[in-house]
């Protein structure tokens, strides 16, 4: 079986099949898909689902107790504690060893310990249905099989969105897929993929080459370029997974809730994180910010919960010190929005609050982009026109071929709901023949979408993967 054919087997399979033996093939084919590459990283899924299975039986059984608690302690513990020797026991080691090198001691040597693919959205999935359960919002998993298809299901596992248990486990138990519901999965699905490939991997080749560049190789304009390909490609990236994460759901009878709201258009940080990332933005607002006060308690303590949730979503994103600089950079302007600057921009012209959102999330993709903490700083000091290289060595025309232009126009356009509305606009025409056009230039514009993506697939064109490594 080859990787092209994955799909369409699972999905012929599944729709031969009946009741609960469609949850049973779609976690066998979820297994086989997690553990194609790199079998010995099932083991760790597998022994995750099994103790995060058995600690929820536990605090049912134990509600309101003290056994509960202990129950979800050692269950964080547990989670927390896989996360952390996968993600981050090479940082901290590293950490460990530059102050021992400076307090002249003995290096710790440890092996290098790779990181399995999609661990922290799984280990999320995990601590979400523990808690779920301790809180009463959903009941325990009685079946382990629909417990490691919640932890496992393969159209979502790497690369998110992160799914509550309470969401989806109506849904592990009874679902149906009408035609019209598939439809719009496959549509769902094609979208996502045109804007992986035609977007997001266009603008990752002049994107990378940039950030590669040395900082004293680098002028102002090429900078410029270089984070505005990268923002518009880590949108069009992540949500294109997360688009076709939602139609694959659709086709097998899952609904997931949506990820990203357009948030380049956002006019404050604030509203730009309830459009970023909505999963995991709402996954740290529900199990850590109202936890730990919310804003239920006296004003500096909110600006400590907001720095606190912003440094460990940081820290999620990966062990380095640049997205915890990351982390704590969004959560210092939430912190100044909340102390007054809101109110400032509420009473500026709308082009100067969207500008603003756009200067500040542009910068903060740097350190998110760049592959140390001076390569960052290094970066931002040419962009702020601390430059000494030549326009003549490094001319914008090196990384602005027809191709890259066509996708920064597509990309800015669609990262905006302007076609959404003009699509919407047309189907509500009185005139029958504007909407028979729209659908036909609809079914058109797919099928080329789905056809080009899969050439360029097919040929093995450039295909960075910036959300599996987390």
């Amino acid at each position: 079986m080859t990787h092209s054919l994955f799909l369409p087997i699972t999905l012929g399979i599944y729709y031969m099949l009946r009741g609960r033996a469609r949850n049973l093939w779609l976690l066998g084919a979820s297994l086989v898909f997690y553990g194609w590459g790199e079998p010995k990283f099932l083991f760790v899924m597998l022994a995750s689902i099994v103790s995060n299975f058995l600690l929820a039986l536990w605090i049912e059984r134990s509600r309101n107790t003290r056994q509960a608690r202990i129950a979800l302690t050692l269950a964080v513990v547990i989670n927390i504690g896989l996360l952390a020797t996968f993600k981050y026991a090479n940082f901290f080691v590293d950490g460990l060893n530059t102050a021992a090198e400076v307090l002249s001691l003995r290096q710790l040597v440890i092996p290098a310990i790779a990181l399995p693919i999609g661990i922290s959205f799984f280990t999320f999935h995990a601590l979400s249905y523990v808690i779920d359960v301790y809180r009463g919002d959903a009941a325990a998993q009685r079946n382990p099989f629909d417990m490691a298809l919640y932890i496992s299901l393969f159209s979502q596992l790497v690369a998110g969105p992160i799914i509550r248990y309470h969401d989806i486990a109506p849904q592990l138990r009874n679902r149906s897929v009408t035609p019209a519901m598939f439809g719009r999965g496959v549509e769902r699905f094609i979208v996502g993929l045109g804007k992986k490939v035609l977007i997001a991997n266009t603008l990752a080749v002049p994107a990378d080459l940039i950030f590669s560049l040395p900082g004293e190789q680098l002028t102002t304009s090429v900078a410029w370029l270089g984070v505005l390909c990268y923002t518009l490609q880590i949108y069009f990236d992540f949500s294109g997974y997360s688009d076709m994460a939602i139609g694959l759901g659709l086709m097998f009878g899952f609904r997931f809730l949506e990820n990203f709201n357009y948030p380049y258009i956002s006019q404050s940080v604030t509203e730009f994180w309830r459009r970023w990332h909505i999963s995991l933005s709402t996954w740290f607002r529900d199990y850590l910010y109202i936890p730990l006060g919310g804003n239920r308690v006296p004003p500096w303590r909110v600006y400590v919960n907001l720095i606190t949730v912003f440094f460990l979503c940081g820290l999620w994103h990966g062990a380095s010190l640049n997205f915890i600089i990351w982390g704590l950079y969004h959560g210092t302007f939430l912190v100044l929005e909340r102390m007054g600057l809101s109110r400032w921009l509420a009473s500026s012209w709308a082009p100067v609050r969207h500008i603003y959102v756009l200067l500040m999330v542009m910068v903060s993709w740097v350190f998110f982009r760049a592959a140390s903490l001076p390569d960052a700083w290094s970066f931002l000091q040419v962009m702020m026109g601390h430059s000494t290289a030549s326009s003549l060595e490094q001319p914008l025309a090196l990384y602005l071929d027809s191709g890259v232009l066509l996708a920064l126009v597509i990309g800015i356009v669609g990262s905006t709901p302007i076609l959404p509305a003009i699509k919407r606009w047309c189907e509500r025409s009185p005139s029958i023949g504007l909407a028979l056009g729209t659908s036909a230039v609809e079914v058109v514009a797919l099928g080329s979408i789905l056809t080009v993506s899969s050439m360029l697939l097919a040929a093995g064109t450039y295909n960075p993967f910036i959300y599996f490594r987390f």
